[in-house]
């Protein structure tokens, strides 16, 4: 670790925030500061990480800009909660992780930063990945085009993700009807797993529906991460209205016919499709 900038007194509101913040987490940790705080290491915090990413998404989502200003504040919370765990272990400090930001991200833009000349974000994202690999190679690992995609992201994400970094480098369909017949072959093969009575089959055929599915998403510029987001959404609306219609009925769900709550689904389609 290189000698950091002297942190400032925590309870100072003039001090530079950042610093500020990163005084306080000091503090929590530290002697006498909070016992929760004072348990935690890397590990224990991995739920909070996540926890607080996807806060972060519903805020964009629902277009709350005060309530994307506090998750984005929590989420940064937890970025200096692993860096000052890493400072107290002797392996980096918040000013480590800020300069290597700034120094990949002065890199990976030689077209700002440099002479570098592009014609496209797409080769932006070409020279990025070189770049990256090549940074790879430096540090003696064992390079790879689909490096970088962590194996901890909700899987629909990563294999867009994958899929993203293949094509890249041509790797990829030609026309999205290809697609389309890619879909429909993998298909077959499940319909065919079944038939055969095959439980590993069945496992590896579904897997590659959805990897295709997502490819067929990724083709017509949808984030299929997003779409089942929405459709789980969608389909918890609709079964609510179901639940409440039948309540208003004095009927229990167990006792209704696939038939009735068939047409209390599509009274909800219908309802949702006038609301819009």
């Amino acid at each position: 670790m290189n000698p950091s900038v002297p942190l400032p007194d925590p309870t100072d509101p003039a001090a530079d925030p950042f610093r500020r913040l990163v005084a306080i987490m000091a503090r929590l940790r530290g002697e006498g500061g909070c016992p929760w705080d004072r348990e935690q290491n890397h590990q224990s915090l991995v739920p909070y990480l996540i926890e607080e990413s996807y806060e972060v998404k519903e805020s964009i989502d629902r277009g709350d800009m005060e309530g994307l200003r506090e998750e984005l504040g929590d989420l940064l919370l937890q970025a200096v909660f692993h860096a000052q765990l890493a400072r107290e272990a002797g392996r980096f400090d918040i000013d480590d992780v800020l300069r290597g930001i700034c120094s990949k991200l002065i890199t990976r833009h030689p077209h700002v930063f440099g002479n570098v000349e592009v014609a496209s974000s797409a080769e932006v994202l070409q020279n990025w990945e070189q770049i990256k690999l090549g940074e790879k190679k430096n540090r003696e690992e064992a390079p790879s085009r689909l490096g970088g995609v962590p194996k901890q992201l909700p899987a629909l994400l990563r294999a867009h993700r994958v899929q993203e970094k293949a094509a890249r480098v041509g790797f990829d369909w030609e026309q999205v009807r290809d697609v389309f017949a890619k879909v429909r072959e993998e298909i077959g093969e499940l319909e065919a797993a079944v038939a055969a009575g095959s439980a590993a089959g069945v496992q590896a055929e579904i897997g590659d529906i959805l990897f295709a599915i997502v490819n067929l998403a990724r083709f017509l510029k949808v984030q299929s991460e997003l779409a089942l987001h929405e459709c789980v959404e969608r389909f918890i609306r609709r079964f609510r209205y179901i639940e409440e219609r039948a309540a208003e009925q004095n009927r229990n769900l167990e006792d209704m016919s696939l038939a009735e709550m068939d047409a209390l689904w599509n009274e909800a389609k219908e309802h949702e499709s006038n609301s819009l």
